[in-house]
């Protein structure tokens, strides 16, 4: 009998992007035929860089990523990008599709962009995103964007999935402000103040080089995140950007961090996906068992485990 995981590996690793696309779909889905050709694919992975590019709505993430993907292309390397949209409340798809998305890259056979959608995570990074940026690492692929929803805690979700964390901030919202608030100062490797032509934007780079001051790391190797504008819709200072993404990684190589990057990338995919099978425990939840919770017929803990038993037992099956 056939092995349809293995005949998908075979096509996804000879090229063909529709094979890609169908894994990756498969893979959202948590089935048994992802699982088995990520599980097959993992041992490949390990040499794409990660870059993951946050901020808020607004300031120019999607561009700037476009011009990024130009510059990797001009080195010969092979580009993904995954960006991780809201979810439609109907069909629980990405709303933004891969399709308006960077059209210019469409006829390039070296870049491969996919939309996915949140589905309902707190923090807006999808529980598969990690799963994928493997996948995308292990089939190939240079260097893996992943732009996420921008909203809330998702910017500090990037950071535990990613090599080297982008945060794109614009003038004329308070992002100086912001980014303090927000956290981003302690997960942010490169700022970039985008949009950098409008009124406003040195405000926004003395007042994030400042609060960087008030909480410089410690130590003669310590890194301290550089603050860089650009245009990013007219190309300027996205060369200085890559630049300083190339740095950091080194940086991380030199260091030893990369290793512990990669560790933690491992570690939030494990939370991710013991955070789904909670959730489907927790859909098959009858009124039955909480009634005899409630009577003390049944302890709540083992009701908990029984329930995360089915989920697990289920994914194996579906």
């Amino acid at each position: 009998m056939n092995d349809p995981g293995a005949a998908l590996v075979e096509r996804v690793l000879a090229g063909d992007e529709r094979s890609l696309a169908r894994l990756i779909s498969r893979i959202e889905a948590g089935d048994a035929v992802g699982s088995d050709a990520l599980r097959t694919l993992r041992p490949r992975a390990g040499s794409a860089r990660v870059v993951g590019v946050t901020g808020a709505p607004g300031s120019g993430k999607s561009t700037l990523v476009d011009a990024l993907i130009a510059v990797a292309r001009e080195r010969g390397e092979r580009v993904a990008v995954l960006a991780v949209d809201p979810s439609s409340p109907y069909s629980g798809g990405a709303i933004l599709g891969d399709r308006i998305r960077m059209a210019r890259w469409h006829a390039d056979t070296g870049v491969y962009v996919r939309s996915m959608a949140a589905r309902g995570h707190l923090g807006g990074l999808a529980a598969a995103t990690l799963q994928v940026v493997t996948l995308l690492d292990a089939v190939g692929f240079d260097l893996v964007l992943v732009e996420t929803v921008g909203v809330g805690q998702s910017e500090v979700e990037v950071a535990a999935a990613v090599d080297t964390t982008l945060v794109v901030l614009t003038p004329g919202q308070g992002d100086g402000v912001q980014a303090v608030k927000a956290g981003l100062m302690e997960i942010a490797d490169v700022f970039v103040v985008n949009k950098a032509d409008l009124s406003g934007a040195e405000r926004v780079v003395r007042d994030v080089r400042a609060a960087l001051a008030l909480a410089a790391p410690e130590g003669e190797h310590a890194w301290l995140p550089p603050v860089l504008t650009s245009v990013a819709s007219h190309g300027t200072g996205v060369r200085e950007v890559d630049a300083e993404i190339t740095r950091f990684e080194r940086h991380l190589v030199e260091r030893g961090g990369l290793a512990l990057k990669r560790r933690g990338r491992a570690r939030e995919e494990v939370r991710a996906l013991l955070v789904a099978a909670a959730r489907r425990a927790l859909t098959s939840v009858s009124d039955a068992m909480l009634d005899d919770v409630i009577a003390g017929g049944r302890d709540p803990d083992a009701v908990a485990l029984e329930l995360l038993g089915r989920a697990a037992r289920k994914q194996r099956v579906d």
